[in-house]
C-alpha cells in the first residue's frame, strides 16, 4: 500500500454510497462496500494482534464472503505484532490487491459513531466528510422500508429522532476535524458533489494524494451497490435536487427537525427557521438519544469481548 487509508464519513442517506463509488472507479483506489467489522475486530485485538487469533475472527467475518475475499489472501500480509489497525490495514490491502489497486478507503455510516476509535486505531488515517441538508437525508431515510437499514442500536422513525442522530452524528464527525486539522480532515458539500461533481472530485483527490480521473464520473450501473433496492439512484445520471425538503416534509416535521438541528443546519448555512439553541425538553431527549447509543455501544463491546462472539459467529470464509 503507497497511501494512508481513507474514510468517507457521512450521515445515512448523505450521498457516501456515490462517493464511494466514485472514488473506487479511480485505479489506484480500493473503497469495497460497507464494512462494519472494525470495531468488533479492535474490541476483540485491542493491543499487539497475534496472527492465528485474528485470522480465527476475520475468518468469522460474512463481510469476506459478501467481498469475495478469502481468508487466505489476508493471511499473507499478517505478520506477529501488527498493532490492531496495521492487521484491519491488510483485510483492506488484500481487498485493494486483487484489483490491483494500492490503496484502500472505506464507507460505513455505522462509523460515524465510532470516530475516537477510528481516530487511534488509523493515526495517518485521511477523512472526508460528506455532508447534506438533514431535512433531505431525514426525508430520503424516512422513505425507505424498515428492515432494508437496520445498523445501529436503533432506527429513526420520524423527523425528531432522524434530526437527533443528524446532530449528534455530524457534530461529532466535524469535531473530529478539529482534532485532526485540515491536513487529514475535508468537509465536502452534497450539493456541490452532485452539482459540479468534477470540482468537488477534484478537491477530494487532491487532499487524498490522489489522481482525478475523468472515469471517476462514469459510473451510472457500474456498482453492485445499484442493485440494492434504496441505491437506484446510481443507475440514474447525478440529478441536483432529487430530494427537496421543501415539498416533501410537512410544515410539522419542518418545525420538529429544526428544532432539533436548526443550530447546526444554520452554522453550515442551509436556511433555518429556527437557529436557536434546543429547548430544554429537547436537550434531555438528545441527552436520552446518547445515553441510548453509548449503551448500546457497551453491550456490543461486551459481547465482542466475550467467547460468546464466537458461538455467534461460525466460519464463513
Amino acid at each position: 500500500m503507497t497511501g494512508p487509508p481513507l474514510f468517507v464519513l457521512g450521515v445515512r442517506r448523505s450521498g457516501t454510497t456515490l462517493l464511494r463509488v466514485m472514488l473506487d472507479r479511480n485505479s489506484e483506489l480500493a473503497v469495497p462496500d460497507e464494512s462494519y467489522f472494525i470495531p468488533q475486530l479492535v474490541h476483540r485485538h485491542p493491543r499487539r494482534v497475534d496472527p492465528v487469533s485474528f485470522l480465527a475472527d476475520v475468518r468469522r467475518l460474512p463481510t469476506l464472503v459478501e467481498w469475495n475475499l478469502l481468508a487466505d489472501a489476508v493471511e499473507e500480509r499478517l505478520r506477529p505484532g501488527m498493532t490492531p489497525g496495521e492487521a484491519i490495514g491488510a483485510v483492506f490491502a488484500a481487498y485493494a490487491g486483487l484489483r490491483g489497486k494500492s490503496r484502500w478507503g472505506d464507507k460505513t455510516p455505522l462509523y460515524m459513531q465510532y470516530l475516537p476509535l477510528l481516530e487511534r486505531t488509523f493515526p495517518d488515517a485521511r477523512f472526508v466528510h460528506l455532508v447534506r441538508d438533514g431535512r433531505d437525508a431525514a426525508v430520503s431515510f424516512l422513505s425507505v422500508p424498515r428492515g432494508i437499514m437496520t445498523e445501529g442500536w436503533g432506527h429513526p422513525t420520524d423527523a425528531a429522532g432522524f434530526a437527533r442522530l443528524w446532530r449528534t452524528e455530524v457534530s461529532a464527525a466535524r469535531a473530529l476535524g478539529r482534532r485532526v486539522g485540515v491536513g487529514r480532515y475535508l468537509e465536502v458539500m452534497y450539493d456541490d458533489l452532485v452539482g459540479e461533481p468534477t470540482e468537488a472530485l477534484r478537491r477530494v483527490c487532491a487532499f487524498s494524494g490522489l489522481e482525478y480521473q475523468s472515469d471517476m464520473l462514469d459510473f451510472v450501473g457500474r456498482s453492485d451497490s445499484a442493485r440494492k433496492p434504496h441505491q437506484q439512484r446510481l443507475n440514474q445520471r447525478l440529478t441536483p435536487g432529487v430530494r427537496d425538503w421543501r415539498t416533501e416534509m410537512t410544515p410539522a416535521d419542518v418545525a420538529s427537525f429544526e428544532a432539533v438541528a436548526g443550530g447546526l443546519l444554520a452554522k453550515l448555512g442551509y436556511e433555518s427557521g429556527f437557529a436557536g439553541d434546543p429547548s430544554r425538553g429537547e436537550r434531555l431527549r438528545l441527552a436520552a438519544y446518547r445515553a441510548q447509543t453509548a449503551a448500546w455501544h457497551g453491550v456490543g463491546y461486551a459481547m465482542q469481548r466475550s467467547p460468546l462472539w464466537r458461538r455467534r459467529h461460525p466460519c464463513v470464509a
